[in-house]
């Protein structure tokens, strides 16, 4: 439904996510303070300090080439396989003032992938890598306040990528920015999609398109109808005027949630 906008007048300005014109006149930004630190603030919301646990974080080598590399060396070229995991959890509790949702969530990333390393001469160019496969899931547990109905909700976002089962001619495609997911408490499921940056707006006012996409942020829906956008690089969240307290309770956490992440499948 959404592509977001970039804005660079004079290459000088911000990238910004541009809000539908439809929505935008049914929906109210709010600013969400501290959302890349370890506690958060909007308006009626505010968040607990974030508890993390330890980050973990581990490199090793993979496969080993022994027959392609000595075939490999002879032309001064070397192959290894490197293999990446990181892990992270972290719990917070999010009050509007009157009721609370706690939040436990757990994320990781794996990454494999090929380097290749010519040797036999000195160059910045001469080590390159490919990636094979990546992974990347982030869920969490989502619990209300006893006196409200579906209390419990469960969120799952994931990336995943695999040269061996892509069809991309290129054989050196990298994954996917932003991760899909969803958010259910068994009645209602709130469906989570990625927002790409296409176009640029120059200084003169036309639109062109960009040389290279950006993850803008996260698009939230019910049955197609999108109830929240969460904007990555301005740090807000766009509220559906309509949405009953609760719900704008249970939005908040998810949101919160998607700011909070650390081991994230994207740069912001």
């Amino acid at each position: 439904m959404i592509i977001g906008v970039a804005c660079l007048p004079a290459c000088s300005a911000s990238i910004k996510l541009a809000v539908p014109e439809k929505f935008k006149a049914q929906a109210t930004m709010e600013h969400v303070n501290g959302a890349k630190g370890n506690k958060m603030s909007f308006t009626n919301f505010t968040t607990s300090r974030i508890k993390r646990g330890l980050l973990g974080a581990s490199s090793e080598e993979g496969r080993d080439f022994f027959l392609q590399n000595m075939l490999l060396n002879q032309i001064g070229i070397q192959k290894n396989e490197t293999v990446t995991e990181e892990k992270g959890r972290f719990r917070y509790t999010l009050t509007d003032g009157k009721n609370h949702a706690e939040v436990h969530a757990e994320e990781r990333r794996l990454t494999v992938g090929l380097e290749y390393q010519a040797f036999k001469r000195e160059s910045i160019f001469n080590k390159f890598g490919k990636l094979e496969q990546y992974t990347y899931i982030f869920s969490a547990i989502i619990r209300t306040d006893e006196g409200q109905e579906n209390r419990n909700w469960e969120l799952l976002m994931t990336n995943y990528y695999d040269s061996k089962t892509g069809n991309e001619k290129n054989s050196f495609t990298y994954f996917k920015q932003g991760a899909y997911g969803l958010a259910t408490n068994g009645n209602d499921t709130i469906i989570i999609k990625p927002l790409i940056i296409k176009n640029t707006i120059l200084s003169n006012g036309k639109t062109t398109q960009m040389p290279f996409k950006i993850l803008s942020g996260y698009e939230l829906s019910i049955d197609g109808d999108v109830i929240a956008i969460v904007d990555m690089i301005g740090q807000n969240i766009w509220f559906y005027n309509e949405l009953e307290p609760a719900d704008k309770l249970h939005v908040s956490a998810v949101a919160t949630a998607i700011f909070a992440r650390r081991v994230q499948d994207e740069k912001w």
